[in-house]
């Protein structure tokens, strides 16, 4: 009789781990458990004491910080698999949770479904062939090697890759290698697991190659069971139900969605929405009970197309999913650098990305070329950013799943602090006040169209005065509109100021203030 495995990668909410862990292992399954080391030891320790007593539950050999697109993911997993293959050795299946899936079967019935059908589920695509990759990069993926994190280090992503494309500094697939591409939660047959960590012993040219590849969980063990086990012996499917909406994001499933995932013919499904308390409820004790028949409809995908092709009554198409909800949530925290120098702002949130794990946003609603992730089509005008900027920013702390954000804004866009500041969420601002040279307002005058390139400088010369005069009412505005998190930084405070303002605003330590603040150039123009 199968005896499941489950490799649970997570990195929040320890309650809901917990609950997981004891509701899977209760019909005798068992699991290996990942929890990011991005997550705090507290939580961590939460986690191990409330699970120490069930036999069931291991941890992985080694935790390390995960990011999305890494090959820390897929490292991550490798340490709880060879985790589960030491602590279960009676395991006859392995399968990959994340902390939003949910069992929508029964045990009962996963074992039956596992033992009548001696195969590897997992869907494994050829990469070059097939139309998996909708859009971006594809083959740049592999033939480049990628060292930054794309949502946390964008501007570092994006200058290796290009200083790689302008000197051709490519690289070839391992030649007895097909690279495949599918989704990243598949369930394997313990022999399957078996030969891929015998075989990773043999090949480390095979793991330098994947360690820097972009989004690697969707290609490594896609690519290691096809190389290893016969095409006759995998279901190219994923075992676990999961939906895409038009525009690219995940489908969340809510409280009315059980009668319609029992019949999906999957053994999971992901996304459970945090919120959707009845449900997980409902599910969660499903998975211990005997004796349920689940009639197979298969129709949540078609049921969901015709529902968002449709829309409301009266309205020949639903909202766009940018349009549904009006606040970023009571959870959340956006930091505002406010700065009329760019340059001033890029610096300090290079410096706030290499000393947090906060990431950073720069000029969002300013600046056309803001290197940004695929929002779904909301991010690719500043048009549409202004016109939906919650929920803009809602989709950023969605996309680099976390609770704090930094962005930075220009001083003449008061509109826009004062909406962050009204939002439920926790908004903080840090107002950065330099030092104007008439050579820097003569150039501000012609970036903003106030002059010409070949207006003559004594005539530009004449806008100093009423420019920085403007300038200090834009600072006056911003101190008068009763922000409730505020700080100020001078370009004249001493460092100590500085360094307190840091440690206000980001809620940091005044050691790891200084490190933000360690910069000599900070303020040169």
């Amino acid at each position: 009789m199968a005896r499941i495995a489950y490799i649970l990668l997570c990195h929040k909410d320890p309650e809901a781990i917990i609950a997981q862990a004891e509701q899977l292992t209760a019909a005798g399954d068992c699991m290996a458990i990942h929890f990011d080391a991005r997550a705090s030891a507290a939580a961590y320790a939460q986690i191990r004491d409330a699970l120490a007593h069930n036999a069931n539950v291991t941890f992985a050999t080694k935790r390390i910080r995960c990011g999305w697109g890494e090959w820390s993911l897929v490292q991550a997993t490798l340490h709880a698999i060879e985790a589960a293959v030491d602590a279960f050795p009676r395991a006859t299946h392995f399968y990959m949770l994340s902390g939003d899936c949910m069992a929508i079967k029964t045990a009962e019935y996963a074992h039956r479904f596992l033992d009548e059908r001696d195969m590897d589920f997992i869907e494994s695509h050829d990469f070059f062939e097939s139309k998996w990759i909708k859009t971006g990069m594809k083959e740049d993926r592999l033939i480049y090697r990628h060292y930054f994190n794309e949502r946390t280090q964008s501007r570092w992503f994006y200058a290796a890759y290009e200083l790689q494309k302008r000197f051709g500094l490519t690289r070839d697939v391992p030649d007895d290698i097909q690279v495949m591409i599918g989704s990243q939660w598949w369930c394997l047959r313990r022999r399957t697991i078996e030969m891929i960590l015998e075989f990773l012993k043999k090949r480390p040219d095979v793991i330098r190659f994947f360690s820097t590849t972009w989004i690697p969980d969707e290609t490594f063990f896609q690519t290691l069971v096809r190389h290893l086990v016969s095409k006759e012996e995998i279901q190219n499917r994923t075992p676990t139900f999961l939906m895409f909406s038009d525009y690219g994001k995940p489908v969340t499933f809510y409280n009315d969605h059980y009668d319609m995932l029992l019949g999906q013919d999957y053994l999971f499904a992901r996304k459970i929405s945090s919120e959707a308390h009845d449900l997980k409820d409902r599910l969660g004790k499903l998975y211990a009970t005997e004796g349920v028949t689940f009639r197979i409809t298969d129709e949540g995908r078609n049921l969901h197309k015709f529902l968002t092709g449709r829309g409301r009554v009266g309205r020949r198409y639903g909202q766009r999913f940018w349009e549904a909800g009006n606040t970023l949530g009571p959870n959340r925290e956006v930091y505002l650098i406010v700065c009329k120098k760019w340059h001033v702002a890029k610096r300090l949130v290079d410096q706030i990305m290499s000393e947090t794990d906060i990431p950073c946003i720069e000029y969002l609603f300013n600046e056309e070329d803001t290197a940004l992730p695929d929002l779904g089509g909301i991010e690719t005008t500043l048009g549409k950013r202004s016109r939906h900027r919650r929920a803009v920013v809602r989709l950023l702390f969605d996309n680099f799943e976390t609770d704090k954000l930094v962005i930075c804004v220009d001083p003449a866009n008061l509109e826009i602090i004062e909406d962050f500041n009204a939002d439920q969420s926790h908004a903080h601002v840090l107002e950065i006040d330099c030092a104007y040279s008439d050579a820097y307002l003569i150039g501000h005058a012609r970036r903003i169209g106030l002059a010409g390139e070949n207006s003559p400088d004594e005539t530009v010369a004449e806008l100093v005065p009423t420019l920085r005069n403007a300038l200090a009412y834009e600072s006056e505005l911003i101190q008068g509109a009763g922000l409730g998190s505020y700080q100020r930084i001078r370009e004249t405070d001493t460092p100590a100021e500085k360094e307190a303002a840091i440690t206000a605003f980001l809620g940091v330590s005044p050691d790891k203030a200084r490190a933000i603040l360690q910069l000599d150039y900070l303020f040169a123009d």
